[in-house]
């Protein structure tokens, strides 16, 4: 059954979630409301991008998917619809959906906004696009083409058979997750011994598959389920213990092959 989505970087300590659900729900009744998260650092589009990768194929045809991340960061404001595998994400012109869906094309544009409508406007219109974009398709809906802006992808950096790496993620058991896929990993290691140095004197030498693979307290890497190397302890606390950062420049995490 289709559902609405909201990711946002608002946090939870203000009432702007639940002013968002309210008002979606006031144009969309009896359409449950799955929050991916409201957690991702203000701003941090390498974030939320990972969230919604990790996500968004996991919900039926007809999902609309409402990303309420960082809505006025252009001069001029709109409401853009796009669509993928039959879902549909509304979102604003951040470079957001490009990076979490490579392979996303043109958008639509549903709404441009006033310099004087607000927050609550941009989720009006969000909430008027909802059924519309359920009961059809946005180009059969009469909406203008828009070219979603594209921000860069900040890849891992390869040197040699040494690849430095960025934290995109800190969960809430303080696993952090790296900006390096396995594919990535097995391409330029091609089988060989590895050496994962952080923290200036920590190093992970293999690739455990659970976290029970080592000792409480121990730590250790793997992939996670949406195939991202990242560092953890079993049953602790990788970022604190670790020093580790989400955008942090003191991270110096790099993994050597050979």
């Amino acid at each position: 059954m289709a559902c609405i989505t909201l990711l946002s970087d608002f946090g939870l300590q203000e009432a702007s979630v639940a002013i968002a659900k309210g008002m979606l729900m006031q144009h969309n009744p009896g359409l449950a409301i799955i929050d991916i998260s409201h957690e991702v650092k203000p701003f941090y589009t390498a974030q939320a991008a990972y969230l919604l990768s990790a996500a968004w194929r996991h919900f039926p045809a007809g999902t609309c998917h409402v990303l309420l991340f960082d809505l006025f960061s252009e001069k001029t404001v709109r409401v853009l619809v796009a669509e993928a595998d039959g879902q549909y994400f509304i979102t604003a012109d951040n470079g957001l959906l490009p990076l979490a869906l490579p392979f996303i094309g043109n958008a639509w544009i549903y709404k441009e906004l006033s310099v004087a409508e607000l927050f609550t406007h941009w989720l009006e219109a969000a909430g008027k696009a909802i059924r519309p974009l359920q009961a059809s398709e946005p180009k059969v809906m009469n909406l203008q083409p828009f070219k979603l802006r594209s921000v860069p992808r900040k890849k891992p950096l390869e040197n040699g058979d040494t690849i430095t790496c960025d934290v995109i993620h800190i969960d809430r058991y303080e696993n952090v997750v790296l900006n390096l896929t396995r594919d990535q990993f097995d391409r330029t290691g091609k089988g060989r011994p590895f050496r994962l140095e952080f923290a200036q004197v920590e190093e992970i030498t293999e690739i455990s598959n659970y976290y029970a693979d080592v000792r409480p307290g121990q730590k250790l890497c793997r992939f996670n389920s949406s195939g991202y190397l990242e560092i953890c302890m079993n049953r602790g606390n990788a970022a604190s213990l670790f020093g580790l950062k989400l955008g942090g420049s003191r991270n110096d995490i790099k993994i050597t092959f050979g």
